[in-house]
Protein backbone atom coordinates (compact mmCIF):
# COMPACT_ATOMS: atom_id res chain seq x y z
CA UNK A 1 0.00 0.00 0.00
CA UNK A 2 1.30 3.67 -0.96
CA UNK A 3 2.04 6.10 2.20
CA UNK A 4 -0.16 8.26 0.94
CA UNK A 5 -3.26 5.99 0.82
CA UNK A 6 -2.04 4.83 3.99
CA UNK A 7 -2.15 8.11 5.44
CA UNK A 8 -5.67 8.35 4.30
CA UNK A 9 -7.17 6.08 5.73
CA UNK A 10 -5.52 6.60 9.35
CA UNK A 11 -6.84 10.21 8.61
CA UNK A 12 -10.54 8.99 7.91
CA UNK A 13 -10.44 6.67 10.92
CA UNK A 14 -9.42 9.49 13.21
CA UNK A 15 -12.10 11.59 12.06
CA UNK A 16 -14.20 8.90 12.77
CA UNK A 17 -13.15 8.22 15.90
CA UNK A 18 -14.48 12.17 16.81
CA UNK A 19 -18.04 11.50 16.07
CA UNK A 20 -20.30 13.45 14.35
CA UNK A 21 -18.48 17.15 13.61
CA UNK A 22 -21.97 18.23 12.28
CA UNK A 23 -24.98 18.26 13.46
CA UNK A 24 -27.82 16.78 11.17
CA UNK A 25 -30.87 18.95 11.16
CA UNK A 26 -29.22 21.61 12.90
CA UNK A 27 -29.32 24.55 10.21
CA UNK A 28 -32.50 25.98 11.21
CA UNK A 29 -33.10 29.53 11.93
CA UNK A 30 -31.42 30.48 15.59
CA UNK A 31 -34.44 31.49 18.23
CA UNK A 32 -35.44 35.14 18.68
CA UNK A 33 -34.71 34.60 22.23
CA UNK A 34 -33.64 32.00 24.80
CA UNK A 35 -35.77 31.41 27.72
CA UNK A 36 -34.87 31.03 31.81
CA UNK A 37 -35.92 31.17 35.18
CA UNK A 38 -34.70 33.50 38.15
CA UNK A 39 -34.99 33.01 41.69
CA UNK A 40 -37.42 35.00 44.22
CA UNK A 41 -34.80 35.38 47.04
CA UNK A 42 -36.14 38.70 48.79
CA UNK A 43 -33.78 40.27 50.84
CA UNK A 44 -30.88 38.90 51.31
CA UNK A 45 -29.32 38.38 55.12
CA UNK A 46 -25.81 37.91 56.32
CA UNK A 47 -24.68 34.18 56.13
CA UNK A 48 -23.42 31.89 58.70
CA UNK A 49 -22.89 28.35 59.44
CA UNK A 50 -21.20 25.43 57.84
CA UNK A 51 -21.29 25.41 53.39
CA UNK A 52 -24.10 23.02 51.84
CA UNK A 53 -23.39 21.38 49.00
CA UNK A 54 -25.98 22.02 46.31
CA UNK A 55 -25.52 19.44 43.51
CA UNK A 56 -27.00 19.47 39.65
CA UNK A 57 -29.73 17.08 40.04
CA UNK A 58 -30.06 13.99 37.82
CA UNK A 59 -33.26 14.13 35.38
CA UNK A 60 -34.76 11.72 32.83
CA UNK A 61 -33.86 11.94 29.00
CA UNK A 62 -37.12 14.35 28.40
CA UNK A 63 -35.12 16.79 30.28
CA UNK A 64 -31.08 16.59 29.20
CA UNK A 65 -32.37 19.12 26.12
CA UNK A 66 -33.00 22.68 25.74
CA UNK A 67 -36.45 21.78 24.79
CA UNK A 68 -39.85 21.99 26.95
CA UNK A 69 -41.18 18.74 27.25
CA UNK A 70 -45.79 18.53 27.01
CA UNK A 71 -47.30 15.65 28.36
CA UNK A 72 -50.02 15.10 26.04
CA UNK A 73 -51.12 11.17 27.28
CA UNK A 74 -49.54 9.23 30.06
CA UNK A 75 -47.00 7.61 27.37
CA UNK A 76 -46.52 10.16 24.96
CA UNK A 77 -44.16 13.24 25.36
CA UNK A 78 -44.03 16.28 22.90
CA UNK A 79 -42.24 19.23 22.68
CA UNK A 80 -43.07 22.82 22.90
CA UNK A 81 -42.74 24.92 19.74
CA UNK A 82 -40.09 27.64 19.79
CA UNK A 83 -39.38 27.33 23.08
CA UNK A 84 -35.88 26.65 23.86
CA UNK A 85 -33.91 27.37 27.51
CA UNK A 86 -30.74 29.19 27.82
CA UNK A 87 -29.20 26.07 29.65
CA UNK A 88 -30.67 22.54 30.15
CA UNK A 89 -33.09 22.74 32.75
CA UNK A 90 -31.58 20.62 35.58
CA UNK A 91 -28.51 23.51 35.36
CA UNK A 92 -31.53 26.27 35.53
CA UNK A 93 -33.10 24.33 38.42
CA UNK A 94 -29.77 23.89 40.26
CA UNK A 95 -28.63 27.37 40.34
CA UNK A 96 -32.24 28.52 41.26
CA UNK A 97 -32.46 25.94 44.10
CA UNK A 98 -29.32 27.32 45.53
CA UNK A 99 -29.72 30.93 45.57
CA UNK A 100 -33.27 30.03 47.37
CA UNK A 101 -32.04 27.71 49.96
CA UNK A 102 -29.06 29.89 50.90
CA UNK A 103 -31.55 32.74 51.28
CA UNK A 104 -34.06 30.61 53.28
CA UNK A 105 -30.92 28.72 55.60
CA UNK A 106 -28.68 31.52 56.01
CA UNK A 107 -26.03 29.07 55.58
CA UNK A 108 -23.49 29.61 52.43
CA UNK A 109 -24.36 27.42 49.37
CA UNK A 110 -21.81 25.97 46.95
CA UNK A 111 -21.75 23.61 44.07
CA UNK A 112 -18.99 21.27 42.94
CA UNK A 113 -17.43 23.93 41.07
CA UNK A 114 -15.90 24.67 44.65
CA UNK A 115 -13.50 22.12 44.88
CA UNK A 116 -11.55 23.56 47.62
CA UNK A 117 -14.69 24.15 49.60
CA UNK A 118 -15.93 20.71 51.68
CA UNK A 119 -20.12 21.03 52.43
CA UNK A 120 -20.74 19.90 55.65
CA UNK A 121 -23.92 18.85 53.84
CA UNK A 122 -24.92 17.93 50.94
CA UNK A 123 -28.18 18.24 48.74
CA UNK A 124 -28.63 15.98 45.56
CA UNK A 125 -31.71 14.49 44.02
CA UNK A 126 -33.80 13.70 40.89
CA UNK A 127 -35.75 16.72 38.69
CA UNK A 128 -38.18 14.28 37.46
CA UNK A 129 -40.83 16.46 36.18
CA UNK A 130 -39.61 20.10 35.04
CA UNK A 131 -42.29 20.88 32.13
CA UNK A 132 -45.96 21.44 30.20
CA UNK A 133 -49.00 18.67 31.13
CA UNK A 134 -52.33 18.94 29.04
CA UNK A 135 -53.76 15.88 30.06
CA UNK A 136 -55.98 18.19 31.27
CA UNK A 137 -56.48 21.77 32.04
CA UNK A 138 -52.92 23.19 30.80
CA UNK A 139 -50.42 23.86 33.84
CA UNK A 140 -46.85 23.03 34.67
CA UNK A 141 -45.09 20.90 37.19
CA UNK A 142 -42.05 20.59 39.10
CA UNK A 143 -41.15 17.47 40.72
CA UNK A 144 -37.51 17.29 42.71
CA UNK A 145 -36.96 14.29 44.72
CA UNK A 146 -34.52 15.58 47.16
CA UNK A 147 -31.83 13.70 49.23
CA UNK A 148 -30.13 15.60 52.02
CA UNK A 149 -26.73 13.42 53.60
CA UNK A 150 -23.68 15.19 55.70
CA UNK A 151 -20.32 14.49 55.03
CA UNK A 152 -18.73 11.14 57.25
CA UNK A 153 -21.87 10.05 58.34
CA UNK A 154 -23.84 9.79 55.60
CA UNK A 155 -28.11 9.99 54.87
CA UNK A 156 -29.58 12.34 57.10
CA UNK A 157 -32.97 12.66 54.90
CA UNK A 158 -35.40 12.64 51.31
CA UNK A 159 -38.44 14.21 50.44
CA UNK A 160 -40.38 14.56 47.36
CA UNK A 161 -41.04 18.12 46.26
CA UNK A 162 -43.83 19.14 44.07
CA UNK A 163 -45.41 22.43 42.73
CA UNK A 164 -47.99 23.02 39.52
CA UNK A 165 -49.08 26.46 38.09
CA UNK A 166 -51.68 27.18 35.72
CA UNK A 167 -50.54 28.23 32.10
CA UNK A 168 -52.56 31.25 30.43
CA UNK A 169 -50.79 30.43 26.97
CA UNK A 170 -49.49 27.68 25.69
CA UNK A 171 -46.43 29.66 24.43
CA UNK A 172 -42.53 29.37 25.58
CA UNK A 173 -42.59 32.85 27.75
CA UNK A 174 -45.68 32.17 29.44
CA UNK A 175 -44.77 28.49 30.30
CA UNK A 176 -41.54 29.49 31.85
CA UNK A 177 -42.76 32.43 33.30
CA UNK A 178 -45.02 29.53 35.18
CA UNK A 179 -42.30 27.23 35.97
CA UNK A 180 -40.43 29.57 37.39
CA UNK A 181 -42.95 30.40 39.75
CA UNK A 182 -43.21 26.64 40.51
CA UNK A 183 -39.33 25.86 40.77
CA UNK A 184 -39.78 28.36 43.40
CA UNK A 185 -42.30 27.37 45.31
CA UNK A 186 -40.25 23.81 45.36
CA UNK A 187 -36.74 25.79 46.13
CA UNK A 188 -38.85 27.63 49.18
CA UNK A 189 -39.51 24.57 50.46
CA UNK A 190 -36.88 22.37 50.20
CA UNK A 191 -35.13 25.20 51.97
CA UNK A 192 -37.42 25.31 54.80
CA UNK A 193 -36.67 21.78 55.01
CA UNK A 194 -33.25 21.81 54.62
CA UNK A 195 -33.16 23.99 57.60
CA UNK A 196 -34.79 21.88 59.75
CA UNK A 197 -31.59 19.44 59.73
CA UNK A 198 -29.14 21.93 60.85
Amino acid sequence: MKPTAKATIIAVLLLAGCGPLVQIGGAGDPPESLLTIRAETGERAALTGKPLLVTVPSAPGALRTLRIPVSTNATEIAYLPQASWVEQPVVLFQRLLGEVVQARTGRPVIDERNVDIAGAHRLSGRLLEFGLDVRGAPQVRVRYDAILSATGTGYVASRSFEATRPVSAQTGPSVARALGEAANEVAASVGDWAASHP
